[in-house]
């Protein structure tokens, strides 16, 4: 099976790791779970991590097909639509997220949020595929940590999101709203019944006590 090339983005405030993955035979490409920065002091947004992503696409000539997200991230604002912007590109993420918009919107009290997924072009369900270049892809529905949560295999590589974390730090939490170990349990399994060979890719690095870098 081939496998794309991947460059790695990490923005260390929120730890979180982006993705470029492309096809070096056409330059089609994908950004997986990318950041927009934000000051909490200010409250104000910027975007120095999503623009070393554009930067690299346009050194390398790349042309953006999809801005894949494999989550409703809690933890950070997503880059997807400031990309989109300036790098075209389809968003995507799993069709659950309507259930992780229907459950958050009363708690937040977001009473302007549309609750069915179309701030998204693309709601992908399990076993859904879609290429990138000449590369196949396809989604594993992997909910536990929210129902959301998919898995993207792009040939060779599996982008897991927050089902898994680096092997010495563990997994994901399981007490949002929709949360539940026992999915997330399952879905641990699915991806570790991937080919013995599938590289895995985590978006996030917290550096476990004793380990002095990043991942």
């Amino acid at each position: 099976m081939s496998g794309p090339d991947v460059n790695a983005f990490f923005d260390e405030a929120t730890f979180t790791v982006s993705y470029i993955v492309n096809d070096a035979a056409t330059g089609r490409a994908a950004i997986i779970d990318p950041v927009l920065d934000f000051d909490p002091a200010s409250g104000r947004t910027s975007t120095a991590s999503a623009d070393s992503i554009v930067a690299f696409v346009n050194d390398n000539t790349l042309n953006v097909d999809w801005i894949l997200e494999t989550h409703v991230h809690a933890d950070h604002i997503t880059g997807a639509p400031y990309l989109k912007q300036r790098l075209g590109g389809q968003t995507a993420i799993g069709r659950h997220v309507t259930d992780v918009q229907a459950a958050f919107k009363p708690i937040f009290n977001l009473t302007d949020l549309e609750t069915d997924g179309r701030q998204f072009d693309r709601l992908f369900a399990d076993g859904d595929s879609f290429e990138i270049g000449t590369i196949e892809a396809r989604v594993i529905s992997t909910p536990g940590h929210t129902p959301a949560c998919i898995t993207y295999v792009i040939g060779d590589s599996a982008f897991v999101g927050d089902t898994l974390f680096m092997p010495d730090f563990g997994t994901a939490r399981t007490d949002f709203p929709g949360g539940s170990a026992a999915e997330l349990y399952a879905s641990i399994h699915r991806i570790l019944a991937l080919p013995a060979d599938t590289r895995l890719f985590m978006c996030h690095d917290y550096r476990a006590p004793g380990r002095d870098e990043y991942a």
